[in-house]
């Protein structure tokens, strides 16, 4: 029974309990994260080493604990181990012991790689935003068009590369295809880093026409997406029949439009 009942505060958020676990998790996964941004300011860190170093433990101990009582109230503990969220779960507190028992003087880059391991504690964050599902099923469906989409756009600049390389040549830069693949990628993306450029009127007229182009390119992926994830959202308040399992996103209905039965 306790397990049903910790179950209920850690996994869902339908109860008070369960809210305010939530709540307090993810201000405290707010604050560690914001502690591992200051600590990579020099002066900040040199100033107040252990605040630093308790509010790092004590981030470490909540964490473990929250690790722990996971473990303990789910069916298939190592499921949960080897799962995605088991294992952001598992880095939000992992660094800090394996810091206990490495040198810090032979393996003092390792141990700084694996501070670094601590800014994932953000990726929890994904387990209570409810209407995360909505965006991974938008991407889901999209991701084909998108593909497609990505596709074109390599091949439009390995083109635009290499006419560049031929058309500026070394003296104005564009030394070779990937020097060229470069600046078609900063133009087409408007980015527009001036690193390299053009000196040619031709080589400028081809620019004008990737620099327009950018504009309408960068438009098509959000334009996929959106459709998405509005079919989405629609699809997620949907309601289905019960014979014939026809979904009708009309919120007003109450009978199937083919069978005449009750929405479920």
């Amino acid at each position: 029974m306790w397990k049903l009942r910790l179950y209920t505060v850690v996994f869902e958020n339908d109860t008070r309990a369960g809210k305010m676990f939530d709540l307090a998790l993810l201000v405290t996964i707010g604050i560690s994260v914001a502690v591992v941004m200051m600590e990579t300011v020099e002066p900040f860190r040199a100033a107040h080493p252990a605040l630093l170093r308790n509010l790092e433990w004590t981030f470490t101990i909540i964490f473990t604990l929250e690790y722990i009582a996971r473990l303990l109230c789910v069916r298939a503990a190592w499921g949960y181990v080897f799962s995605f969220f088991g294992v952001i779960d598992l880095l939000a507190f992992l660094q800090s012991y394996i810091e206990l028992v490495t040198p810090a003087a032979n393996y003092f880059f390792m141990v700084r790689v694996l501070r670094l391991l601590r800014i994932f504690r953000i990726l929890k964050l994904t387990h209570y935003l409810q209407e995360s599902h909505t965006l991974v099923t938008a991407l889901r469906t999209s991701r084909q068009k998108i593909t497609v989409f990505l596709f074109t756009v390599v091949v439009i600049v390995l083109i635009v590369g290499t006419l560049m390389y031929l058309i500026e040549g070394d003296q104005n830069g564009f030394d070779s295809i990937r020097h060229g693949v470069y600046w078609a990628i900063v133009t087409l993306t408007t980015v527009g880093y001036g690193d390299i450029t053009p000196h040619t009127v031709l080589g400028r007229v081809l620019a004008s026409f990737i620099m327009i182009m950018g504009y309408g390119i960068i438009a098509v992926p959000t334009g996929i997406f959106s459709v998405e994830l509005h079919r989405a959202a629609q699809m997620k308040d949907a309601r289905a029949c019960p014979n014939c399992q026809t979904l009708e996103n009309d919120r007003a209905a109450r009978f199937c439009r083919h069978r005449g039965q009750p929405l479920g």
